[in-house]
C-alpha cells in the first residue's frame, strides 16, 4: 500500500534529575557536596532512507517516545545518558508540526536526518551550587521534560521527471516502455491512484529517474479528483513531461487540455509553471490522430512538440533523449547557484528566553500562573530539600510573581497554582 501522509506523536525523553549527596572520608580533602547530575534524555530523530518507497511503517504506529536519562549519583557521578531514537522515512519526506504548520525540514537525501523532538538536558547535582557561604546546599534540579511533538510527515516522490497531463492520455504505458516498472492500465479514468516510479537508461549512459504521476482534471489545486494529493509530488520534478493525446475519438480539444493543466500547475500553493517543460503529443498511432496534431500545433505556435506512439515506440527515444538533455541542464543549473558561504552556515540564532507570564484568578481564593519559563523553572526544581523550595521562591520573587499576585487581589492564605504545583500565597 502506497501511504503518503501521515500524522503521528514523538516524545522526547526526560533528562535525569540531579542528586543531593555529601562526602566525609577520611582520605578524601575537599568533601562536601558530592551530587552528580542526571543524564541527557534521548532525542527522537528521523533518518532519511533511499530503501523505502512510502511511510507505510508508520500507519500502525504513530507513538514514539525516548528514555528518559539516568538520575545522577552520589561521588559526583553523572547519571548516563538515554540513547536516542532513530526513524527511518523514505526520501523526500517534509516534516512539519501538525499544529502550528511550520516546515519543520525536507529529507531529500540519503542518511540526512533532523531531530524532531529534543530530549530534556539533565538536572545539575549539588556540586553545582556550593559557594563560599553556602558550603553544604541540600538543593539540586530535577531533570528538563523532554519536547513533545505532533508531526505531519509528508511524502513528496523525488524524481527527475514527471509525468503529467489529463486521465488516460499513455503516462502508465509510457513509463513501462521506457522503465522496468509495471504500473497498472487500463482504459478508464485514474487507473493510477499512486505514483509509479522507475529509471530510464539510455544507450549513452545517461540515465534518469521518472515518476508516473496520478492524472489531473479541471479544479485540481482547489482538490477536485485527486486534487493536492498529485500536485504534491510535482514539486520535486526537474523536467515535466505534459502529455496531450491526440485521440480524435475522446471528444476533447488538444489545446484546451493542455491550457487547463497549466492552469492547475500555476494555481497550485507554489507555481509549477516554471519547471522545465517538454510537450508531448501521445497516442500517434491511432488513425487520423496527425491531424489533430496539426491543428494542436496551429494553436501552440512556436513550441516544440514530440509526437510519440507508446505502442509503436514511435517517438520514445528521441523524447527521452531530450528528456535526458533538460535534467542535465537543470543539475547544471542547480550547482551554480550561490552557496551558503562557511560562516553563514555556522550562523547560530539566539532567541531569548520568555519571562512573560499570565496571572489568572480562577476562584475566590485561587489563582493559576502561565508562562513557559516559569512552568520549566518550576518543573525543574527539587521540592524534596527546603533550599530547593528557598531558591524557588527567590527567583520567583525576582521575576515579580509575588507583584504580579499581589496586583491581582492575592492575599495570605489563598492558593496558587503553577503547572503541578500548588502551594499557598505567603505575604
Amino acid at each position: 500500500m502506497f501511504v503518503d501522509q501521515t500524522k503521528i506523536d514523538v516524545q522526547a525523553g526526560k533528562g535525569g534529575d540531579g542528586a543531593v549527596a555529601f562526602r566525609h572520608e577520611k582520605y578524601v580533602p575537599l568533601g562536601g557536596p558530592a551530587g552528580g547530575d542526571g543524564g541527557r534524555g534521548g532525542s527522537i530523530i528521523l533518518v532519511a532512507d533511499s530503501g523505502l518507497r512510502t511511510l507505510m511503517d508508520f500507519r500502525f504506529r504513530r507513538k514514539f517516545k525516548a528514555d528518559n536519562g539516568e538520575n545522577g549519583r552520589i561521588k559526583s557521578q553523572y547519571g548516563k545518558g538515554a540513547k536516542d531514537v532513530y526513524l527511518k522515512v523514505p526520501m523526500g519526506t517534509s516534516v512539519y508540526d501538525f499544529n502550528s504548520g511550520e516546515l519543520l525540514g525536507d529529507l531529500v537525501e540519503n542518511g540526512q536526518e533532523l531531530i524532531v523532538a529534543h530530549g530534556g538536558r539533565g538536572g545539575r547535582g549539588n556540586i553545582h551550587f556550593a559557594t563560599s557561604t553556602r558550603t553544604a546546599p541540600e538543593i539540586a534540579e530535577n531533570g528538563e521534560p523532554g519536547e513533545f511533538r505532533t508531526l505531519r510527515l509528508e511524502l513528496k516522490v523525488l524524481a527527475d521527471v514527471g509525468l503529467v497531463g489529463f486521465p488516460s492520455v499513455g503516462k502508465s504505458t509510457l513509463l513501462s516502455v521506457v522503465t522496468k516498472a509495471k504500473p497498472k492500465i487500463a482504459a478508464y479514468q485514474f487507473t493510477t491512484l499512486t505514483p509509479n516510479l522507475g529509471m530510464v537508461v539510455l544507450p549513452d549512459g545517461r540515465d534518469f529517474s521518472m515518476a508516473d504521476l496520478p492524472g489531473l482534471i479541471e479544479g485540481a489545486s482547489q482538490g477536485v479528483g485527486l486534487g493536492v494529493k498529485f500536485l504534491r509530488h510535482v514539486e520535486r520534478t526537474k523536467v515535466i513531461l505534459h502529455m496531450v493525446s491526440m485521440d480524435p475519438n475522446n471528444g476533447r480539444d488538444a489545446y484546451d487540455d493542455y491550457q487547463t493543466i497549466k492552469k492547475e500547475l500555476a494555481n497550485y500553493t507554489e507555481d509549477l509553471t516554471t519547471k522545465k517543460e517538454l510537450i508531448v503529443a501521445t497516442q500517434m498511432d491511432i488513425l487520423d490522430s496527425d491531424k489533430k496534431l496539426a491543428d494542436f500545433k496551429s494553436k501552440l505556435g512556436d513550441k516544440v512538440v514530440y509526437p510519440i506512439s507508446s505502442v509503436t515506440h514511435q517517438g520514445v527515444t528521441e523524447l527521452m533523449r531530450a528528456a535526458a538533455d533538460l535534467v542535465d541542464e537543470a543539475a547544471r543549473q542547480e550547482a551554480e547557484k550561490p552557496k551558503l558561504t562557511e560562516d553563514k552556515e555556522k550562523e547560530y540564532i539566539y532567541r531569548k528566553p520568555d519571562n512573560s507570564f499570565v496571572v489568572t484568578k480562577t476562584g475566590e481564593n485561587s489563582y493559576t500562573v502561565t508562562g513557559e519559563r516559569l512552568e520549566r523553572l518550576v518543573q525543574m526544581t527539587n521540592l524534596d530539600h527546603t533550599d530547593g523550595i528557598m531558591l524557588l521562591a527567590r527567583k520567583m520573587k525576582n521575576m515579580g510573581v509575588d507583584e504580579a499576585l499581589r496586583a491581582k487581589g492575592a492575599s495570605e492564605g489563598d492558593e496558587v497554582n503553577i503547572g503541578d504545583l500548588t502551594f499557598e500565597f505567603v505575604e
